[in-house]
């Protein structure tokens, strides 16, 4: 019989916030997994836990990945956790999960922390629809991709940051996004100095001209404005002038009634306005 894998939630800064059904998995386990096990060895002591360790990080994930499907379909329960938060956001336990789903090995998830979801909740932004981007990716190809598609993105984004990376991403967010765009940068979350700083990112780029980031970050900007962007829609169509807004249509081997049903939409006028204003020219 399959051992089963356990995603377990740990604190992301507070120690108390750890669940008592974590506590008791990661003491119960054959093994438990971790990104970072000097990192890891602190919270054990902590928690008076004496479980074995191995390593199981992003340099490994696929080697280490097969090594342990191999333990779980001996039988053992292994638990796996990152530096901080929830296993497998950002993080190299998905390769993992993935694999024990092709494998039928049974995967649970303990819920706890998250960074993404308590920096989202600290903001007051819309929490009905948003995206998490994790760290934006260093490939230049694939972040002008992913730039490319949040300039659009109305809902809101949430985002992970290094310290020393900060200052360079807020700039390439700004040149995209606007400086205008409200933003709110959480640091050291559940910490001590826990912050979360609500402003645009034109004010937080001058924040920090003037002192250094500390601390992990997360990044959540508010969704681009749909209104201003239909707007933004319907100038461009006023500028490309009646008859070449209609021709754009009827190329398509649209009729002209269908066409200026298009056109009115484009404008947010009356069909019957569109007619007008074909009689008239």
């Amino acid at each position: 019989m399959y051992g089963t894998l356990y995603l377990c939630a740990t604190p992301i800064g507070n120690l108390e916030d750890i669940t008592y059904r974590v506590v008791r998995v990661l003491g119960e386990v054959d093994l438990i997994a971790a990104e970072d096990t000097r990192n890891s060895l602190r919270l054990l002591n902590h928690l008076n836990i004496h479980t074995p360790m191995t390593s199981y990080h992003e340099h490994n994930k696929f080697d280490k990945a097969r090594t342990l499907i191999e333990k779980l379909k001996e039988g053992q329960n292994i638990a796996v956790i990152t530096d901080a938060g929830t296993p497998a956001i950002s993080d190299p336990g998905e390769v993992l999960v993935r694999m024990c789903r092709q494998e039928g090995i049974p995967v649970t998830s303990l819920p706890g922390p998250a960074a993404c979801i308590t920096a989202l909740t600290l903001t007051g932004m819309d929490s009905r629809r948003f995206c998490f981007e994790g760290f934006l990716p260093t490939e230049k190809k694939e972040l002008e991709q992913v730039l490319k598609e949040l300039e659009t993105e109305k809902r809101t984004i949430i985002l992970y940051e290094a310290p020393h990376r900060l200052k360079k991403t807020l700039d390439l967010l700004a040149k995209r996004l606007g400086e205008d765009r409200e933003m709110t940068l959480c640091r050291e979350l559940t910490k001590l100095h826990e912050e979360a700083y609500f402003a645009t990112l034109g004010e937080c780029i001058q924040r920090y001209e003037k002192e250094e980031p500390r601390g992990e970050c997360v990044i959540v900007i508010s969704g681009a404005d749909r209104e201003k962007e239909e707007e933004e829609k319907r100038e461009g169509f006023r500028q490309m002038g009646l008859e070449e807004h209609m021709k754009l249509y009827t190329s398509q081997g649209m009729d002209k009634k269908e066409a200026m049903k298009r056109v009115a939409k484009d404008l947010g006028v009356s069909k019957r306005e569109i007619y007008d204003r074909l009689i008239e020219s």
